[in-house]
């Protein structure tokens, strides 16, 4: 039986977290979408989709601002994450019978990849709803933040399988 060495970047060959150095890629688009679900009660999603459903606020654009905002502060919530500068930010939230599917995209022109700031624009947007909904329901579960694909540098276009 044959075990392949699976060589992580971020971590050095003495086995110390280490913080890749890009200065040599060249810069490419780069874009990322991530997806995160929130089961919620049916009863709450139908509240969700009726304007001025819900006390606090509107909790789909609000988490839709949270998740932008995540997004752009990747690099202060992972430590080894490089600063980027984002040229897009969208979060999208599409309603199920008692889930939300939370779909993040980012895009940039730079010599890393976006698929961190992807994954925590939807997580974020998903732990948004669930604050803001947390009275109505403890059963709130968030499940499934994935990457759905991703697009440029050298190791170039990933999709998930359907």
């Amino acid at each position: 039986m044959s075990h392949k060495i699976i060589r992580l970047s971020h971590v050095a060959k003495d086995g110390r977290a280490r913080m890749v150095d890009v200065s040599g890629k060249r810069v490419t688009q780069r874009t990322a979408r991530a997806e995160a679900v929130v089961r919620l009660g049916a009863r709450i999603v139908a509240r969700l989709k009726e304007p001025g459903g819900v006390r606090k606020g509107d909790p789909v654009e609000t988490a839709r601002i949270a998740g932008i905002m995540a997004a752009k502060r990747t690099a202060e919530l992972i430590p080894l994450c490089h600063s980027l500068p984002l040229d897009l930010v969208d979060v999208q939230v599409t309603f199920g019978r008692n889930f939300l599917r939370i779909e993040s995209l980012v895009r940039t022109s730079h010599v890393t990849g976006v698929e961190m700031e992807a994954l925590t624009a939807a997580a974020v947007a998903a732990l948004t709803i669930y604050d803001m909904c947390k009275a109505a329901d403890k059963g709130i579960v968030i499940e499934r933040i994935q990457l759905l694909e991703k697009t440029g540098g050298i190791s170039g276009h990933w999709k998930r399988d359907a």
